[in-house]
């Protein structure tokens, strides 16, 4: 699984309350979430961000209260990927979950600026930054998790191994 994609740079301890405010909680609506995403951070994000751009972050990313909202709405306003130096676990679950592929890889903030592309190998473990002719490889993802972003989230998942 290849993901290729225009970078959104954040730093560290990027928190669910930056990424969804959670004055936004009571949205039921992924697309009505996705007008406030990153708002904490960026209020213009949600204008400015196009379908399979990639988020870059530093330490700690989605660290904060469990909500799958924040994963959600990431996925919804059109991001393709998450790549960060360590990713908060309750977070890192609700992104796959959801079908948004999230991984950690140390060193990415180093190899990247704001608007620069980025090629992704999920299966492979490998980033490359294609204008600067730099890669990091990182842990692939287990083939189970693999599937689970294939079949686009969680529950398409389980629902496509009832119908067999």
């Amino acid at each position: 699984m290849k993901i290729r994609g225009r970078v959104w740079k954040f730093g560290d301890d990027v928190n669910t309350d930056l990424i969804l405010p959670g004055r936004y909680l009571d949205l039921t609506d992924p697309e009505e979430m996705a007008r406030h995403v990153m708002e904490g951070l960026d209020p213009d994000f949600p204008t400015k961000v196009r379908a399979g751009d990639i988020i870059v972050a530093g330490r700690g990313f989605g660290s904060g209260s469990s909500r799958e909202h924040a994963a959600l709405a990431l996925k919804h306003a059109g991001v393709s990927a998450i790549i960060a130096e360590s990713i908060a676990r309750i977070f890192y679950r609700n992104a796959i979950n959801v079908g948004l592929p999230a991984v950690e890889c140390l060193g990415i903030t180093e190899i990247v600026e704001e608007g620069e592309s980025l090629e992704i190998d999920l299966e492979e473990g490998v980033v490359k930054n294609p204008g600067r002719g730099l890669k990091l490889n990182f842990k692939s993802l287990p083939r189970f998790l693999l599937d689970i972003l294939k079949a686009g989230g969680l529950a398409p998942y389980i629902r496509g191994r009832k119908s067999r």
